[in-house]
């Protein structure tokens, strides 16, 4: 697990923090504070022109065209693998982070809209999770993403950088199931650089957690984080 450098510049240009960051091509997730390269692009719509982003625009490189689309079935497992616990599809209702003390009663969904763009959680205090993807518990990585801090103060992801491998996530689901993940590890990426295939792609055995936020310095000159934050975790029961 990589050392997680103190986030900066919490308050002081939080104003000018607070506008969206769309990164990336094609299908963007633009996460305010808690922005990042999104998901793939379904094969149909990898043929569209791309229109040329200016630096300001906080755009990632788009995913190469052979990355896998989150949408997509996990692929299988060999015969006899050990997946471990797997639990059917439904809607998470709460997140709790024990260690970093981290209690969301709701978490928002977050669909990509007509202009390609997924939208941040509108309430700093509120994680969302990306409904094209697998929910949590389910065979793939389930996608949960938050601000690491707003415009008053810290945000729900704070602390995600704490995390250790080991430390315990807690998904309330909507079917009244509990589904409890352990991270594997807490990773810091340049936003250049975000691992799209790695957070999203359908090539995991098991049921899987990304949690995600932003990290690093904070660029005074482009309101942006340089960082994400990734917490790897998979599903213990």
């Amino acid at each position: 697990m990589h050392a997680m450098s103190r986030l900066v510049g919490r308050r002081g240009f939080l104003a000018a923090a607070a506008g969206v960051l769309a990164l990336a091509g094609g299908l963007a997730l633009a996460l305010g504070q808690a922005g990042h390269a999104g998901p793939p692009q379904p094969a149909a719509a990898q043929s569209r022109p791309t229109t040329t982003q200016s630096p300001a625009a906080g755009r990632a490189p788009s995913p190469p065209a052979q990355a896998p689309s989150p949408t997509a079935a996990a692929e299988p497992a060999p015969p006899g693998a050990d997946l471990g616990p797997i639990l059917t599809a439904s809607d998470p209702v709460a997140l709790d982070i024990p260690s970093i003390e981290v209690h969301a009663a709701t978490l928002a969904p977050l669909r990509v809209g007509a202009d390609g763009v997924l939208p941040p959680p509108s309430d700093f205090a509120q994680p969302g999770w990306y409904t094209g993807g697998p929910t949590p518990g389910q065979l793939g990585p389930a996608v949960i993403a938050g601000h690491v801090d707003g415009p008053s103060g810290p945000a729900v992801f704070y602390r995600l950088g704490e995390l250790a491998a080991g430390a315990e996530v807690a998904v309330t689901r909507a079917d009244g199931t509990r589904a409890t993940f352990t991270i594997d590890s807490v990773e810091r990426f340049a936003k250049a650089e975000f691992p799209t295939s790695r957070v999203y792609g359908n090539s995991t055995s098991r049921a899987e957690i990304r949690l995600i936020t932003c990290g690093g310095a904070f660029d005074r000159s482009t309101g942006h984080y340089v960082d994400n934050i990734v917490a790897f975790g998979h599903l213990v029961g």
